[in-house]
């Protein structure tokens, strides 16, 4: 069970600290998806710094294990704000928010399992 935590908590931590080295570097993608959603550029950085916070949390959690959680959980609650600007513009390409939000889950889900 060790060995899948840390997989699986290693390999959100990668996916979301791509995402906010994206969003924080003022990478077109980001732009573009957020005048897709109609969400304001000026929250691109903050959305960034959640996504960081988020990456950094889950590997901070190998160490401590409420971090993990807690980073695990706001991630969770992220994708779901995504999917929500996704929906509310009638965007139904969700594969990527999907990749994001189910990895996000398999973080959480191990590890409550490995930590209970």
């Amino acid at each position: 069970m060790f060995a899948t935590y840390v997989t699986v908590t290693i390999l959100d931590s990668v996916f979301n600290g791509i995402a906010a080295f994206t969003y924080l570097s003022g990478h077109d993608y980001p732009k573009a998806q957020a005048d897709i959603k109609r969400v304001p550029r000026s929250w691109l950085p903050v959305l960034g710094m959640l996504l960081a916070a988020g990456s950094l949390g889950l590997l901070a959690g190998l160490a401590v294990p409420l971090l993990g959680t807690l980073a695990a959980v706001g991630l969770v609650l992220y994708f779901l704000g995504a999917l929500v600007a996704h929906l509310r513009v009638g965007s139904r390409r969700l594969v990527g928010w999907a990749v994001f939000f189910f990895t996000a889950v398999a973080a959480l889900a191990v590890n409550l399992s490995y930590h209970r």
